[in-house]
């Protein structure tokens, strides 16, 4: 069990999961041990207990499309794993756009399945940089007493915009923390991310896969990387975070793991970002292929 350790002075919170140092990773290369991996097909039995799977279907079996289970090693008392899909490298960059419709709505009906335990907080990490443990492509849900104070960021005005769809606007915010940290925010404010229609869950799904193309493309050295900024690309492939807000006003953070956090930004708090926000969104427009 989670233990929750409060500071007075300042109202923050430290959880304390002594479990999370058991947690797996996958096999280094090079270590001559076979890799197999226990989220792909044919190991259900293996990772944890079975939540929810599309298409419905007998727990812990093949023939599912999006599987959630139970995480073993979890941060607080309830927190779940929802694997993307039963192939080991596609993520949702690159698997079909119904996929991640399919990834998207799990995302929703998990939310509000939990949103009667706490604030529930939805989250991904892509490569080791972004604290990924496990290859396969996976996102994670963590619920958060109510009474805990979470330090996290109030909806940013509308600036540096990359796209808009009928429903969600792409931009850079002015306060961007982050090299190229982008935002997808909802049109029609207000609402906690369990409450988008299924319109919006449709054109989510295509505007959030059309976002992490760019990202990755303009990142990644190739024939749409820009010369400007050589010191910030992913060397080993893709690493990023992103997560959706928990509140009302829900917006997806997507950050990618560019640079790391030092002592100056340790010791006073402060963020330096070595990208104009504006500059950023003016790269990220550039059409892909």
């Amino acid at each position: 069990m989670a233990k929750f350790v409060p500071d007075v002075t300042t109202n923050r919170w430290v959880i304390i999961a002594e479990g999370r140092i058991k947690r797996p990773s996958d096999v280094k290369p090079g270590t001559g041990v076979d890799k197999f991996c226990i989220f792909c097909p044919g190991y259900e039995k293996i990772p944890g207990v079975e939540l929810y799977r599309t298409p419905d279907g007998e727990p812990s079996t093949v023939g599912w499309k999006v599987r959630v289970i139970a995480n073993k090693y979890p941060i607080t008392d309830f927190h779940e794993v929802i694997i993307h899909s039963p192939d080991d490298v596609l993520d949702l960059d690159k698997l079909s756009l119904d996929q991640v419709h399919q990834v998207l709505l799990t995302f929703k009906e998990r939310f509000n399945y939990n949103a009667k335990n706490g604030h529930v907080l939805i989250f991904n990490n892509v490569g080791e940089a972004a604290g990924a443990s496990i290859s396969h492509p996976h996102s994670q849900l963590v619920v958060i007493p109510k009474q805990i104070n979470l330090d996290t960021l109030a909806f940013e005005p509308v600036m540096n915009v990359i796209e808009e769809s009928s429903h969600f606007c792409v931009f850079c915010p002015e306060f961007s923390q982050w090299p190229f940290e982008t935002w997808i925010a909802p049109k029609n404010r207000g609402k906690y991310f369990g409450e988008t229609s299924a319109e919006e869950v449709s054109d989510l799904a295509a505007v959030l896969q059309n976002t992490l193309r760019r990202l990755i493309t303009h990142l990644t050295r190739g024939s749409h990387f820009h010369p400007g900024v050589p010191a910030v690309v992913f060397k080993n492939g893709p690493a990023y975070n992103f997560y959706i807000y928990h509140g009302q006003d829900w917006y997806i953070r997507i950050i990618p793991r560019l640079i790391h956090r030092a002592g100056f930004e340790l010791g006073t708090g402060l963020s330096v970002n070595i990208i104009d926000p504006a500059d950023a969104a003016v790269i990220l427009k550039e059409e892909i292929k």
